[in-house]
């Protein structure tokens, strides 16, 4: 499944019948994948956390790679978590590789607080609800705060377009570039226009803003 290399292909990405958000693969997962795909060799060794994981399409791809990942799912939604649990024992991803935690945005847990040091922060199609918006951004920012030279990727739909987190960023001292996708898949035989079907997607790159 989503077989961008034969040498790093999954064999697994669970999807159930279910109303939760985390229950299938959402649009804007395989740009991301593809993305962390033709950047391989910038993430191999890193230490990546996915933030509402899902079926953690990129997320277990970039461990295929050589990342050693932390897969985040909220801690309300138990059998999201046990569904991630299983899709790293089916594409046979060891703990010492690939870890699951329940971190629930805006909430600053235990989970949170101990979470060991992260070079890559990743979601995809998190900027869905905008009540969870302002959540998602103060984790980030709290990450930021233990891991300065980190940096925060996110793949999004763009489905409402008065939709914004500008104004959050700069509450939370955060800046933010938008990374071209127009050529993404051309290394790798992968046609973008595939994935979109005339769909608008963003990819951003957030960090930390040290001119503040």
């Amino acid at each position: 499944m989503y077989d961008f290399s034969s040498k790093s292909s999954l064999e697994f990405v669970l999807q159930v019948l279910d109303v939760s958000y985390s229950s299938y693969t959402w649009p804007a997962a395989p740009i991301l994948a593809l993305y962390l795909w033709e950047h391989k060799s910038e993430i191999v060794s890193k230490h990546i956390l996915e933030l509402g994981a899902g079926t953690a399409l990129p997320g277990l791809l970039a461990a295929k790679c050589g990342s050693f990942v932390t897969l985040s799912e909220s801690a309300l939604l138990p059998k999201s978590i046990h569904y991630l649990k299983k899709s790293c024992q089916l594409n046979d991803l060891p703990p010492s590789q690939v870890q699951v935690i329940g971190l629930t945005w805006g909430l600053f847990t235990s989970s949170l607080i101990k979470l060991k040091p992260v070079d890559l922060i990743i979601a995809s199609d998190c900027f869905y609800e905008p009540k969870n918006f302002e959540d998602i951004i103060a984790t980030v920012a709290f990450l930021f705060e233990r891991n300065p030279a980190a940096y925060f990727l996110t793949v999004y739909q763009e489905r409402v377009s008065d939709h914004s987190i500008e104004h959050l960023l700069k509450k939370w001292n955060l800046t933010c570039t938008t990374l071209p996708i127009e050529d993404l898949g051309r290394d790798s035989g992968v046609d973008i226009n595939e994935l979109v079907r005339n769909r608008t997607f963003h990819l951003l790159k957030i960090s930390r803003n040290f001119n503040f």
